[in-house]
């Protein structure tokens, strides 16, 4: 396996998804903008959408893979076997979860968005939006069972393609806003729910080369699914710690008007990195990972672990750089139109500031935490992630009352390096990881690049002034130009110093 070309083939997809997501978010800026409905419809799309992260970005693998390969080796019959058993208790689980919250929506809405209350038009339509979109959870939950199948198989495009499709239906449905009105937020919750069918079949298409589906629902699980599913709670909850945050963040937010907006657009920012330098890689690494620790390749294990960190850095920490420097103007120019006033660009401007210190944090609890999964070891990380939420609620709800929701995105990255650094300190105590001596000489030179771009960017920005002003209309492009030349200029400068060099994209993991 080719590490960069498979993490490529995953990222092409993930960058066209997240840039139809722009779009789309773009959109439901414009027509939407920061007020009563917007905060409704993201609080009612954020839970399923939370389940898809959670679920779809490698956090279903983390707990599958390992156990499908190891059933792999015995043979197709018994993977096959092991697989069709734990679909069918999905299945079961899935139906039974989203039954009983449609049943209980409004105390469910309550939980999630416990500032709406106060609100009675908000808290209706909150509900009403929610019960339109969570059966998205059960279609996207089983969809992510036919991706981990892919990914064990080594096979990356369909997995992530697929999410392509839900963008597609909300922009086709946003094209219509004019004809819509108040009723847009209820048809955007609609097509939530149709694109988890069509993702569903769109992926059934390609793992039947792969897999025989069988259904065959028995209440009794087999003693390998009852560990498949022991080592899957402590991953969700480990592997996708980044979301759950963000979910509680949602929460806390609630109690703000318009904090729930905010907080999402800049959270859309910063996505698209975490999805190439924290998921994207943490995915590709763990099948093959998991293959060269069941054969105890030490050599191959400790090669694959350094080069997905070093790669993981290279990806985030000029990311990260960019988005602390030109924060208020990225939100600006990709959103600051219609609705989405000035404010609103400000405060989730802010907000982007300070997700932007954590994210080569989010990227390396990924990373690290696949190195977990692949020893079969999800419980762990899981303590970890525990800890870490617990200081993140601690955080938020101590100075919520004194600073408001800027605290939501400042405590998300105090925890996530809290997060990384423990992770990493056990990785190291239980000698599940070693630096090689290439390491730390790569890591400078990324940290010289990225500072450098950071300079260069910087200028851009300061050089476009007058052209990325909010009330310009073309500002995207101006942005766009600064992003690309910024990019560039960090690849030009990383070739020169060798941080990356030609050969490493033939290299063989």
């Amino acid at each position: 396996m080719n590490l960069l070309k498979s993490t490529g083939t995953f990222s092409f997809y993930t960058i066209i998804s997240r840039l139809l997501g722009y779009l789309r978010d773009i959109l439901i800026a414009i027509f939407l903008g920061t007020g009563l409905l917007a905060d409704a419809f993201f609080v009612a799309f954020r839970i399923p959408n939370t389940f898809r992260r959670l679920f779809s970005e490698g956090t279903f693998n983390a707990a599958f893979v390992p156990s499908y390969a190891s059933e792999m080796a015995k043979g197709k019959k018994q993977s096959n076997k092991f697989a069709n058993d734990v679909f069918n208790f999905l299945f079961l689980s899935l139906l039974f979860l989203t039954l009983v919250v449609q049943i209980f929506m409004p105390a469910f809405v309550s939980i999630i968005a416990p500032g709406f209350i106060g609100d009675t038009e908000k808290m209706q339509i909150a509900i009403n939006l929610t019960r339109i979109t969570f059966p998205f959870l059960f279609f996207i939950c089983l969809a992510s069972f036919f991706s981990a199948i892919l990914n064990s198989h080594n096979k990356f495009g369909a997995a992530s393609a697929a999410p392509i499709i839900l963008n597609i239906v909300l922009i086709l449905v946003l094209m219509f806003s004019r004809l819509l009105d108040d009723n847009l937020v209820y048809y955007l919750s609609y097509g939530v729910s149709l694109s988890g069918i069509l993702q569903l079949l769109f992926l059934y298409k390609f793992v039947i080369k792969y897999y025989s589906l069988k259904f065959d629902f028995k209440i009794k699980a087999s003693n390998k699914v009852k560990i498949f599913f022991k080592k899957l709670l402590p991953s969700i909850f480990s592997s996708g710690v980044t979301q759950i945050n963000i979910l509680i963040g949602t929460i806390i937010a609630s109690f703000q008007a318009s904090a729930v907006s905010y907080l999402y657009y800049a959270d859309r920012i910063y996505q698209i990195n975490l999805a190439i330098a924290g998921i994207a890689i943490g995915v590709v690494v763990l099948p093959q990972l998991s293959k060269h620790v069941e054969f105890k390749k030490k050599e191959k294990i400790s090669f694959i672990q350094n080069k997905a960190l070093e790669l993981s850095l290279f990806l985030s920490i000029p990311a990260s750089v960019a988005l602390i420097i030109g924060s208020e103007q990225i939100i600006s120019a990709l959103f600051g139109y219609g609705s989405f006033n000035n404010t609103s660009v400000i405060n989730s401007g802010l907000a982007l500031y300070y997700f932007a210190l954590g994210l080569p944090a989010f990227a390396l609890i990924k990373v690290f935490s696949s190195f977990f999964f692949a020893n079969h070891d999800t419980k762990t990380p899981f303590y970890i992630s525990l800890f870490s939420v617990i200081l993140n609620i601690f955080i938020s709800v101590y100075y919520f009352g004194e600073i408001g929701f800027i605290i939501i995105p400042i405590a998300t990255s105090i925890s996530s390096w809290f997060n990384a650094i423990m992770l990493f300190l056990f990785l190291k105590n239980r000698k599940l990881f070693f630096f090689n001596e290439m390491f730390f000489i790569k890591f400078i030179k990324i940290m010289i690049a990225s500072i450098l771009m950071g300079l260069f960017f910087n200028f851009l920005l300061n050089y476009f002034q007058n052209e990325l002003a909010f009330d310009q209309n073309i500002k995207s492009f101006y942005l766009i130009l600064s992003v690309v030349l910024g990019l560039l200029f960090y690849l030009f400068i990383c070739y020169l110093i060798k941080a990356f060099k030609m050969s490493d994209i033939q290299l063989k993991y």
